[in-house]
């Protein structure tokens, strides 16, 4: 299975092609999700933060969670 990876362009990026970076957010789904579209999350490290979202709407919002909060809630909740 091959990491999924999610582009976005630094923000000082112009349409000249400004020597500007992108960076990349590998996404990892939820050991719970299925192929019968399971209610399920998908999250992605990023130093710093952990993004969260829906695994049947990868084109959809996002929520970004500070890392230690990230780290609290799943220590809670496991």
């Amino acid at each position: 299975m091959s990491e999924q990876l999610t582009w976005f362009k630094s923000s000082y990026s112009n349409d000249e092609g400004g020597a500007c970076v992108e960076i990349a957010l590998a996404w990892h789904k939820s050991s719970y999700s299925n192929r019968e579209g399971g209610n399920c999350v998908e999250v992605a490290n990023r130093p710093g933060a952990v993004h969260v979202r829906d695994s049947k709407d990868a084109a959809g919002p996002e929520l970004a969670f500070p890392a230690a909060a990230w780290s609290a809630f799943v220590a809670h909740a496991g």
